[in-house]
């Protein structure tokens, strides 16, 4: 059974930097692309950045040179380091994964966490 666990989310001040955690289990994890998401309320569900299993990262334009997502395979871990906050980066962010190529496309991926919440203040 596949589990993508999110950790890391908070309240934070325009401005600042956070970082989200996302912890998979019962997958060969070095095999598969991960992503982040968010979805803001009334909003539908956006592309963040994702990571394919041989390294290669893609951005949404709006967090380029602010967002950095990273993976240890030793660790079955996924990274979202968030710097340069803003208060339209408020939502509930989401960690994704499918097997080795990297999508934008939120249907592509075959597993999804249960996300986290981000609030930035103004």
């Amino acid at each position: 059974q596949v589990q993508l666990e999110e950790s890391g989310g908070g309240l934070v001040e325009a401005g600042g930097s956070l970082r989200l955690s996302c912890a998979a289990s019962g997958l060969t994890f070095s095999n598969y692309a991960m992503g982040w998401f968010r979805q803001a309320p009334g909003k539908e569900r956006e592309f963040v950045a994702s990571l394919t299993w041989q390294g290669i990262t893609d951005y949404a334009d709006f967090v380029k040179g602010r967002f950095t997502i990273s993976r240890d395979n030793a660790k079955n871990t996924v990274y979202l380091q968030m710097n340069s906050l803003k208060p339209e980066d408020t939502a509930v962010y989401y960690c994704t994964a499918k097997p080795l190529l990297a999508s934008s496309r939120p249907r592509n991926y075959n597993y999804w966490g249960q996300g986290t919440q981000v609030t930035v203040s103004s």
